[in-house]
């Protein structure tokens, strides 16, 4: 089957991949569409240390083929979005309604692909840039049949993070202001997240002019080239920034941006040895920095939640996916994807 993989020095779409069968509480899906992601290339670069060779993607989604023992929540024929936590369930922190801290559900990359004979990792639990992945039961959401794939696809990260991190993160309340610093996948995200939950002034931020329309398509009520100008619209700060770019700068400047009570939101990934400075005595009027991973998300909980916001129109997702690509494309859309042009590509199988 085709895929596409990292073995350390090139990534290569190939077509003798194979997977194995589902084991006891696991489930095989066909991937039909899957998400391309900055968190990808990151693996590439050595932003996110990964282990190599490895199966790139963790945004997908497709029809479950096949079930290991004790799944009983899908079965083959069922539409599903995929989510990366990996989760084991029964530990204090699942229990407690905190699946992305669950301990068992971080870096312990499994290998069910192999080639030529020789296991290949399986990159963020999820590996969708495959024709076919093996998964934890409790990654497989079941989705409607009536939500297009390719952009079903986008709610197992992009939206997940974006949408969760206002909403189960920092919690944005009716009224509130909100300034979003990048406005790529995860910032577009944020801002229909902040629009959902009824923020007044939602600032959104891009040196990119260009991106200005979809922007305001999914929320934002202002558009700024720069930073420079949310004190002329927000004179005393805003409730709640965040910060989707991943620059240690910029994290500063969040919360330079922030009004008293404010919170800074860091979803941007950064270097793992990559040092930010700010002035400590800024946070004494009850400033907040929060950390955010995955949207702080409940996967089993929240994609079914935010599939019922798109069947009612609250939700883009449609209009987040640019460009699809098919698989053997996967160097093009790597290409539009750094040059901007894109807010989601997709590759399909």
């Amino acid at each position: 089957m085709r895929g596409v993989v990292f073995d350390g020095r090139q990534v290569r779409v190939v077509d003798d991949l194979e997977v194995r069968d589902p084991g006891p509480g696991e489930v095989l899906v066909g991937i039909a569409a899957a998400g391309l992601c900055h968190s990808d290339l990151s693996v590439v670069d050595g932003t996110i240390p990964f282990p190599v060779p490895v199966v790139l993607g963790h945004e997908g989604a497709g029809v479950v083929e096949a079930v290991g023992a004790g799944v009983r929540h899908v079965v083959p024929g069922d539409h599903v979005a995929l989510s990366t936590l990996a989760n084991c369930g029964t530990c204090a922190d699942c229990d407690r309604g905190r699946p992305t801290m669950c301990r068992k559900a971080i870096g312990r990359p499994g290998r069910p692909f192999s080639r030529g004979g020789s296991p290949l990792h399986q990159f963020a639990s999820n590996s969708s840039f495959a024709e076919r992945t093996v998964v934890k039961a409790v990654q497989a959401v079941r989705i409607p049949p009536d939500i297009p794939l390719t952009s079903a696809a986008l709610m197992g990260c992009g939206v997940l993070t974006g949408v969760g991190a206002v909403l189960n993160r920092a919690k944005v309340g009716r009224g509130e202001t909100v300034v979003v610093i990048g406005t790529g996948g995860i910032g577009l995200n944020v801002l229909q997240g902040a629009r959902i939950a009824g923020a007044l002034t939602i600032i959104a931020v891009d040196t990119n002019p260009a991106k200005e329309e979809a922007a305001r398509r999914f929320g934002a009520s202002h558009f700024l080239t720069s930073t420079d100008g949310v004190r002329d619209i927000l004179p005393t700060g805003a409730d709640h920034v965040f910060e989707c770019v991943g620059h240690t700068g910029l994290v500063r400047t969040a919360i330079d941006l922030l009004d008293r009570h404010g919170q800074a939101v860091l979803l941007g990934m950064t270097a793992p040895t990559a040092e930010a400075g700010f002035l400590p005595a800024a946070m004494f009027l009850d400033k907040s920095i929060l950390g955010c991973r995955y949207g702080s998300s409940r996967p089993q909980r929240d994609i079914p939640l935010y599939a019922e916001l798109y069947r009612s129109g609250r939700l883009l997702l449609d209009e987040l996916v640019t460009t699809t690509y098919p698989v053997e494309d996967f160097g093009r859309a790597v290409e539009d994807m750094e040059a901007g042009k894109v807010a989601r590509g997709v590759l399909t199988f």
